[in-house]
């Protein structure tokens, strides 16, 4: 059957006619008097495309919801259905068009692609009979055929007005906004997927030995995985890579693959079908333990499917369009920078939050980007039309012509928006009366450093240095680490750059250092904690700051100070290795400025102590809010329960910035609030004169600032300060101040 199947689909036919014979054939093979299919619309209903054995005036007329009838459980379950007296079945729905009355025993499995229900396939006989188990997976073996067809598109050409078939549909998407912009292009997949084309075995014995080849050299490449230099050491990464050996060796998903590629399939249809069947089951779990499971189960099917078709994990540079946006599960920060940066349009992953690597590096590159897109990976095939919108979190794939027509001026726009912005590059970011506001910039990457003078920023406000150490395979050397602070100094020399030491721990793990399993990472063992627990770390990274910056100005800023007795520990360190530099005879800096970033909220109550210390303060808002409300800015469910606009959170900025003032120190604010106009409106409110942040954010809050009133807007907050009550936040408050006063936000 399958054989005479495979002639029917390669046969120059309508795509009506091929499905009239495939119905036929399926139902003189089955020795049934009826088959039938039902293909999956956009619109949630199921049509009848084709059928022998019922009224053929039925065909495109018949429609059911996902859940009616017999055939609706199915789709719904995406589980097959074999029944002897269907009519009795309590989901049974008589269809009177259809003529299907006088039949009792029922055979109907899913059309499943890539875990998803197209449509369903059944067959149907009068007299009360059993399907036996080989029945049932020749059935479920011949939808496989079917649902290539339909992903293929070729239904297209029988489709009525208003009735696209699912799988093509437009589908709008929401995710959480990374990285602002709006990209139209096409799906470029990251660890792109194998579609299977050739379903049916020439030999079957043959498959199964590619089968069997295949699962060694997997296993292979994951023990090499595990054992690599870069993976070595215990962790939670190690553990995580062991459960996925542990999937790798399980014998009920190995017993089924050789079972479904002895049925006549390929060893890849053999592989995609196993992978079909637990998708669709695994989708419909609530336990996220089970969820997680699926991503496990799919990355080594797709591993599977690489190594049977030798085709590499990752998308040639050949096939990369020139308005490409990738879509990815999760993507590492460094897979990114392999790709060619003129040819991306965009990001979309289906795990990675705002706060992640891969996210820092996209707002670097100046890439639209979107994350915690459900399924994504799944829903699109290489190639569909794609727009994201980075601002808004919201993707939309295959979209129509007349939204892409909306999009498409939506870029327009931001294109004319942004070309003001450009008309403001060297104009100062001064209040309409009269009060300088310092506009800088936070990089990691000397990538990023050309949009310093190109968006005339007065300073790199926040280098982070962790980001080298992230990227590289090995624990960057001294000379190494000179070469790149001498790079951007170079890169930046009539403008000030501050240097943060290493910020690593919590969610940042470098895959070379042994991490420990601590309970709540963010509050753990990282940045200045462990450069003073580990002071030959912090000596080699300072020795180097302070070699590149010979003759020159330069400022380091350490993180995550907790008490000023940590400031002095690194201030001692700084002065042992000033005086080895001297002894040396190496040039020191010319100037030279230590501060701290305060996150921290213990330091609130050290202010006075901590300013007369200091040359600098900074304050990294993203961590100062998330420890004062005690929520996980990576966890969904909390991260944005507060508002940093709320009075708790504006009256700590208050405290610092007043402080600041009254030491005369400079503060600057580095966290993602200062490069949003509205937020950034309350910070020079509350008497911020320095603001840093990523180099698209500079156009929009200079704008802002320009058109404000400095004085008018402080007296409003710190009015609404001052008042007693339970207010969750102040935006509805900015908000209308800057509508009355026309600011552009």
């Amino acid at each position: 059957m399958l054989r005479r199947l495979r002639e029917v689909m390669a046969r120059p036919v309508s795509a009506q006619a091929r499905l009239d014979e495939i119905v036929v054939l399926i139902a003189s093979n089955m020795v049934a008097e009826v088959c039938s299919v039902y293909v999956l619309r956009a619109d949630g209903r199921l049509e009848l495309y084709a059928t022998e054995g019922l009224n053929r005036e039925a065909v495109h007329l018949t429609t059911m919801r996902a859940g009616e009838g017999l055939v609706g459980a199915i789709a719904e379950s995406a589980e097959p259905l074999s029944l002897s007296d269907a009519q009795a079945h309590p989901a049974f729905s008589y269809k009177p068009e259809t003529g299907e009355e006088i039949y009792n025993s029922f055979l109907g499995v899913p059309i499943l692609r890539g875990g998803n229900t197209l449509g369903v396939l059944v067959v149907q006989n009068r007299a009360r009979r059993t399907y036996s188990e080989e029945e049932v997976e020749a059935l479920q073996t011949t939808a496989m055929l079917l649902a290539e067809m339909v992903a293929s598109g070729e239904l297209q050409t029988i489709v009525k007005p208003g009735a696209d078939i699912a799988v093509r549909r437009p589908i709008a998407l929401k995710g959480a906004p990374i990285a602002e912009g709006i990209g139209l292009g096409h799906v470029v997949l990251h660890e792109p997927r194998i579609i299977v084309t050739q379903i049916v075995a020439e030999d079957t014995q043959r498959e199964i030995g590619r089968l069997e080849k295949a699962i060694e050299e997997m296993r292979a490449s994951i023990d090499q995985l595990i054992e690599s230099s870069e993976h070595a050491g215990p962790g939670e990464h190690r553990d995580v890579l062991e459960t996925f050996r542990m999937f790798a060796h399980d014998r009920g998903w190995l017993k089924r693959l050789r079972e479904a590629a002895s049925t006549g399939l390929t060893a890849e249809a053999a592989v995609e079908r196993v992978q079909n069947d637990a998708r669709a089951k695994l989708q419909r779990q609530t336990d996220p333990y089970l969820r997680e499971r699926l991503h496990d189960l799919d990355d080594l099917a797709n591993r599977l499917l690489h190594h049977l078709t030798g085709k590499s994990l990752v998308a040639a540079r050949e096939d990369i369009p020139d308005n490409a946006i990738l879509v990815a599960r999760t993507m590492g920060p460094a897979a990114l920078l392999d790709y060619e940066r003129a040819r991306l349009r965009g990001l979309v992953l289906e795990d990675g939050g705002a706060s992640s690597h891969v996210a820092i590096i996209a707002r670097a590159l100046g890439i639209p980007c979107v994350g915690e897109v459900a399924n994504i990976t799944t829903l699109v095939e290489q190639g569909d039309a794609i727009i994201v919108d980075g601002s808004t979190g919201e993707v939309q794939l295959r979209p129509q012509a007349d939204v892409e027509s909306a999009y498409a001026e939506k870029a327009r726009l931001r294109a004319r928006r942004q070309e003001r912005y450009r008309q403001l590059v060297d104009l100062p970011a001064v209040t309409v009366d009269g009060v300088e506001i310092g506009l800088h910039m936070n990089a990691g990457l000397l990538i990023d450093l050309p949009h310093v003078a190109e968006m005339n920023a007065d300073s790199i406000g926040l280098f982070r240095t962790e980001l080298q150490f992230m990227l590289a395979a090995n624990f960057p050397r001294t000379s190494q680490q000179y070469e790149l602070y001498r790079a951007v100094l170079d890169a930046v020399p009539d403008r000030p750059v501050t240097f943060r030491t290493l910020d690593i721990g919590g969610d940042k793990v470098l895959p070379y250092m042994s991490t420990l399993d601590e309970e709540n990472p963010a509050l753990g063992w990282r940045a200045i904690r462990i450069g003073l627990d580990r002071p030959g770390l912090l000596r080699s990274q300072l020795r180097a700051m302070l070699r590149a910056a010979e003759g020159r100005d330069i400022r380091i800023m350490f993180p995550m100070v907790a008490m000023v007795e940590e400031f002095d520990a690194a201030r001692a360190i700084v002065d042992r290795e000033l005086a080895h530099l001297t002894r040396h005879g190496y040039k020191l800096p010319r100037g030279l400025q230590l501060g701290v970033m305060i996150e921290v909220p213990s330091l609130l109550w050290q202010l006075d102590e901590l300013m007369s210390r200091v040359d600098f303060v900074s304050v990294g808002s993203n961590d100062l809010m998330q420890y004062l409300y005690a929520a996980d800015r990576d966890n969904k469910r909390v991260a944005s329960r507060f508002d940093p606009l709320s009075p708790p959170m504006l009256r700590s900025l208050k405290l610092i910035a007043d402080a600041a003032v009254a030491a005369g120190k400079p503060a600057t604010l580095c966290g993602e609030i200062g490069g949003r106009p509205l937020e950034a409106l309350a910070l020079v409110a509350l008497g911020f004169r320095g603001l840093s942040m990523s180099p698209a954010s500079i156009g929009p809050v200079k704008a802002m600032i320009r058109a404000m009133n400095a004085g008018q807007a402080s007296r409003l907050v710190n009015a609404l300060l001052a008042r007693r009550g339970a207010v969750a936040s102040l935006r509805p408050q900015l908000m209308e101040f800057a509508q009355a006063h026309d600011l552009p936000l």
